[in-house]
């Protein structure tokens, strides 16, 4: 299947074409000819599937039948609600990049930067607007924003807004909007909430699951180093030094995220932070850095974990696990996307052998588990039970043993393509097809 046969516009075609895009991955296979013929839809898929082009494209298309420019609207068209500015930020990346023959105006919406212009912005009239929960709520509360004309909502990663305490500010917004719209929700899961929120305002929703609910991409090589707490530093330092791949670090706290980056820092690696304490202009920054190479080492909060759209991103660390096991998926989901192979690394200690369990339990499968010599904890880690993985005893070398990481998809980040060209070197592996996200 190409997407010449989903029924897309010519202009969205080609600015697919130009960046590198020809096969739909199967969500977007699935859901945009649903989203085109006026369906409200429920679909779940694994992060890294395209779920973003699944939905920006087939909206770009009902509300610009055959790519055809019309008259600036005043008020929004469409709305895209997201959990993150980041992911926010991304969403409307992609729809700028698809809608670029077709002159689409969109604006976001988040907290962290000045309302001024974003209220700017509303006034001169956008069709599409990205919105997070919270601050679209202050913009309604000061009649800055008009939704009285929407005709799409988009629901982005609604069991992460759930997760985040906004079911409230959701129905909010969803009482806020008119009754005849098209209502397309997409979630990791579907919990009970998400779905008495669907009955509520959702016309006869379809529903379409790519992937069982907390699967992992198939890409992802899992591997555990079991550790001593105070070991854990020197041991993570001595996997960097192994390899100068672009990596993301999640830790469990703001204040030990900035810690470690400042210890990285000062062992020569070039590092940055990202999480709640850090400003809207702090966090876009370090991530732009890391996209483009001059930063190889991004230390993040579980708010890095849904929303970052990296490219070709080879490994995830977590330094500390995650205290709720679903959060594993989202971190590591960074890695392994489109196709390509990742490696995702945790660096478990014995007080975390309980959360190392309840991960091993969702996944439902077993977790390499390789001691490094000369960081072998001083207490073994027990996982007894159905599928226990005995630890392997594992030579520093081993782990120089990655998977190939691809070529850029035409996104024209050179720089970001030359900073990592003689990082590939020892890398094996066959480049999948360019996907969009």
């Amino acid at each position: 299947m190409s997407f010449d046969t989903l029924g897309l516009s010519p202009a969205l075609l080609r600015a697919l074409a130009e960046q590198g895009y020809t096969t739909p991955t199967p969500v977007q296979a699935a859901a945009i000819p649903l989203v085109l013929a006026g369906q409200d839809l429920m679909a779940s898929a694994q992060t890294g599937t395209g779920k973003t082009a699944a939905f920006s494209l087939p909206l770009l298309e009902r509300l610009y039948p055959d790519g055809k420019r019309l008259p600036l609207a005043r008020k929004p068209r469409a709305l895209i609600l997201t959990p993150t500015r980041e992911l926010a930020a991304q969403v409307q990346e992609s729809v700028r990049s698809y809608s670029k023959h077709i002159g689409v105006r969109s604006a976001t919406i988040f907290g962290g930067v000045g309302m001024g212009p974003q209220i700017d912005a509303l006034r001169r009239g956008v069709d599409i607007l990205v919105a997070t929960p919270g601050r679209l709520l202050d913009h309604m509360q000061r009649r800055t924003v008009d939704l009285s004309a929407i005709e799409v909502l988009i629901l982005d990663e609604a069991d992460r807004m759930l997760d985040m305490g906004f079911l409230p500010a959701m129905k909010r917004v969803l009482s806020a909007l008119p009754n005849q719209r098209q209502t397309l929700l997409f979630s990791a899961t579907f919990p009970t909430e998400i779905k008495a929120l669907a009955n509520q305002f959702m016309r006869s929703p379809q529903e379409i699951q790519i992937a069982k609910p907390n699967s992992v991409a198939s890409t992802v090589t899992h591997r555990v180093h079991p550790v001593n707490a105070d070991a854990k530093r020197d041991l993570l330092l001595h996997l960097l030094s192994l390899d100068g791949s672009q990596t993301l670090i999640f830790g469990r706290t703001k204040h030990g995220c900035d810690k470690l980056t400042k210890q990285l820092e000062k062992s020569g690696l070039r590092a940055a932070a990202i999480h709640g304490n850090k400003s809207q202009n702090q966090r876009t920054r370090a991530l732009a850095d890391f996209k483009s190479g001059r930063v190889n080492v991004l230390v993040a909060t579980d708010i890095a974990a849904r929303g970052l759209d990296i490219d070709q991103l080879p490994m995830v660390i977590n330094f500390d696990l995650p205290m709720v096991a679903e959060d594993y998926v989202h971190r590591i989901g960074r890695t392994g996307r489109a196709g390509s192979e990742g490696l995702a690394i945790s660096l478990v200690s014995h007080a975390e052998e309980g959360l190392l369990r309840d991960i091993r339990k969702m996944l439902k499968q077993d977790i390499a588990i390789v001691n490094v010599e000369g960081f072998e904890p001083s207490h073994p880690l027990r996982l007894e039970g159905p599928g226990g993985a005995r630890p392997q005893q594992g030579r520093a070398q081993q782990h120089n043993r990655r998977p190939r990481a691809q070529q850029p998809r035409g996104n024209g980040d050179h720089d970001h393509a030359a900073a990592n060209k003689k990082r590939r070197s020892y890398r094996g592996g066959k480049p999948a097809a360019s996907r969009p996200s």
